[in-house]
């Protein structure tokens, strides 16, 4: 496949939107970009109208490219053996070999066990129950900018858009958020690396004041942050923040929901920051596009007894054996080296776009997990949201399927297969795109 565009969206899309809106419930559809794929293959997808996109949005998930033909075939052969039996009743192999994968592979030579269930949410969900419950301890720390899910417990720890909290304010108690190590619009007006990571430093002050240490559980975080704006931290960030929280002996939980699975060039980025955390978890790239999440941890953390936690679908053989096979493909295709050289590539690419433009303020990439930041003026950095949401509306209409996320920022997340010539295809794009909100905007 290649982009061929007529009319984006056309008729029959369109159609699909507003019935769509009539029958499901609000949620985060994107309504001026709606897509509706019907074949997809590679990184790029046929919609109803007969048009051709190339999609920079599911590789957030679907990392080996859409219908990847060995992965096809492994998915077809479980659904022929047997479909679904109950994982945290029953055992089964494919259940316990996906388990021991991610035993061996997450950072940390301790051993582990490991909670399957079905989202990111879920893993996050299960991870503050293990901390909270090992410890004897109810105060969990987060980052602002955090996105953790939207389910009760979780939603306690989301500190990305008040929106996501609005009208619903019976979350847990006790938990806490501090600033992110988010360099470009620093919450302290300091400059990396001058202020000495103040910003982790900082919170051992938190401790003196308001944040008993001995009633803190665990710290969750993501070494990017994603919804909050693919924030790519200072590399030596969370080993200092690992450091305090070991000297009060609190519990490291690494949310790797978005960044597992080998976007950042690692198996997980905790690697990449120089990491081992307690407890990681896991979804969206984990299955290749089949519902899984995963919450990994030291074994001495797990729960005592029976029924104190489970699930209905958690570790179902169809995921199990996804599972199974991406980790397989990453390895024998050689995709953490591609992750790495291709998002080199995108660096370059980008940074020269950057150059070039009057409303790109920052850059940033750490393998296929790729921000552009946009703002109205470089050195006010006041977010131009409208700027954003036109290249992303403009780049759909020219056949280049992307996503927001922050508050001004795009997001990439390439399939790993992509090509240095599908780069420059979609570099292309987006360079038309700003161009033409630069001429209207500014």
């Amino acid at each position: 496949m290649s982009i061929k565009v007529t009319q984006i969206p056309g008729p029959k899309v369109e159609e699909i939107a507003r019935e769509e809106r009539e029958l499901l419930a609000t949620s985060t559809k994107c309504w001026d970009t709606p897509a509706g794929p019907v074949e997809a293959k590679g990184i790029y997808f046929r919609d109803k109208d007969g048009n051709v996109l190339m999609d920079w949005t599911n590789g957030m998930v679907v990392i080996l490219g859409h219908n990847h033909p060995r992965w096809n075939e492994s998915v077809i052969d479980q659904i022929n053996k047997f479909v679904y039996f109950n994982g945290p009743d029953f055992v089964y192999d494919v259940q316990k070999e996906a388990a021991k994968i991610l035993t061996q592979i997450t950072p940390g030579n301790w051993k582990k066990k490991v909670f399957f269930c079905n989202s990111g949410t879920e893993a996050n969900e299960a991870a503050m129950k293990l901390a909270r419950i090992s410890q004897k301890k109810n105060l969990i720390i987060g980052f602002l900018g955090a996105f953790h899910g939207r389910t009760q417990g979780s939603l306690s720890v989301t500190a990305s858009k008040s929106v996501q909290r609005k009208g619903y304010t019976s979350y847990l108690n006790n938990s806490f958020s501090v600033p992110y190590p988010y360099c470009y619009r620093c919450w302290y007006n300091m400059t990396y690396p001058s202020c000495d990571l103040y910003c982790i430093r900082v919170i051992e002050r938190y401790f003196q004041h308001n944040l008993p240490p001995d009633d803190v559980a665990a710290f969750i975080f993501e070494p990017v942050q994603g919804e909050g704006g693919y924030i790519v931290p200072p590399q030596e960030s969370f080993k200092l923040l690992k450091s305090i929280l070991d000297k009060y002996g609190i519990l490291m939980i690494a949310d790797e929901v978005q960044t597992g699975f080998g976007k950042s060039g690692y198996m997980f980025a905790s690697s990449y920051f120089g990491v081992e955390p307690d407890i990681i978890t896991i979804a969206k790239a984990i299955s290749n596009g089949l519902p899984m999440g995963a919450t990994v941890f030291r074994a001495s953390l797990d729960f005592k007894e029976q029924g104190m936690h489970s699930n209905t679908f958690g570790g179902n053989p169809l995921s199990c054996r996804s599972l199974i096979e991406v980790y397989n493909i990453i390895q024998e295709e050689s995709l953490l080296k591609r992750v790495v050289d291709m998002g080199n590539y995108f660096k370059q690419k980008l940074y020269e776009l950057m150059e070039n433009s009057r409303t790109i303020g920052d850059v940033r990439v750490l393998g296929m997990l790729i921000g552009i930041e946009f703002v109205k003026d470089r050195s006010t950095k006041e977010p131009a949201k409208e700027i954003r949401d036109f290249v992303v509306k403009r780049a759909y209409e020219k056949g280049l399927l992307l996503l927001s996320c922050g508050q001004s920022v795009i997001r990439i997340t390439a399939s790993y297969i992509i090509t240095q010539q599908e780069i420059d295809e979609g570099i292309r794009i987006i360079k038309e795109a700003v161009e033409e909100a630069e001429k209207l905007f500014l």
